[in-house]
């Protein structure tokens, strides 16, 4: 088997955890309240985008209020639902612990906010050793700050680093941090680019999978 990476940095929402339909029911309800319209697939163009961008959409459907207020009423709820029930994708506590056990390190990089990636960054035994949250950068996803960062507090070489995404939006800030990286199709597709290797679940995704992605292979699982 290649060598493992030095680290592996996993996107949150619709990656690790399946949160997309809960914070897709948040728009609805808050877009609904105020009287506005929202379709499911204006809701897939909000997936993997910064909060305030979201946020801003979210006011262009007709929602009333400051973009911050948009931010804090969303997390509420999607906190909520994720306290009652964390939705893990299939695959991912499992290679999670495998990561852990080959000493492999990971960060939870995200552009939710600190206190919802701490809700589930809690749930996993310590695997995650850094958290990078959205409103811990200046500059969100498609922007590569928040993979670089996360490298950074790691203390390894992000080249070194396998990300893991679902969205364009993440896809392109991990590619643009210089990460080799693997798409896993979650609520939108996940096209093919150069370099970039593709899952359609982590069940497919093992120590060998990541280990070949880190050495420069392009692997297309099922």
């Amino acid at each position: 088997m290649s060598a493992l990476p030095a680290a592996v940095l996993w996107d949150m929402d619709g990656t690790l955890v399946d949160t997309e339909p809960y914070w897709i029911a948040a728009e609805h309800a808050l877009v609904d309240a105020h009287g506005g319209q929202w379709s499911h697939e204006q809701a897939l163009q909000l997936v993997g985008n910064s909060l305030l961008a979201s946020a801003r959409i979210l006011q262009d459907a007709g929602v009333r209020l400051e973009a911050e207020a948009i931010v804090d009423w969303l997390l509420d709820r999607v906190v909520d639902d994720v306290r009652r029930h964390t939705p893990w994708q299939p695959g991912a506590r499992e290679l999670l612990a495998a990561l852990a056990e080959a000493g492999v390190p990971c960060a939870l990089v995200t552009m939710s906010y600190r206190r919802l990636a701490n809700v589930v960054a809690e749930q996993t035994a310590g695997a995650l050793r850094v958290v990078v949250a959205g409103d811990d950068v200046r500059l969100g996803k498609p922007h590569p700050e928040s993979y670089l960062t996360a490298a950074e507090l790691l203390g390894v070489p992000i080249e070194r680093c396998v990300a893991i995404e679902d969205s364009p939006t993440g896809i392109a800030s991990a590619s643009a941090s210089g990460a080799r990286v693997l798409g896993v199709e979650a609520m939108v597709p996940v096209p093919r680019a150069p370099g970039l290797s593709r899952a359609t679940s982590l069940r497919a995704v093992g120590l060998r999978e990541v280990a070949r992605i880190h050495a420069g292979a392009v692997l297309d699982l099922g």
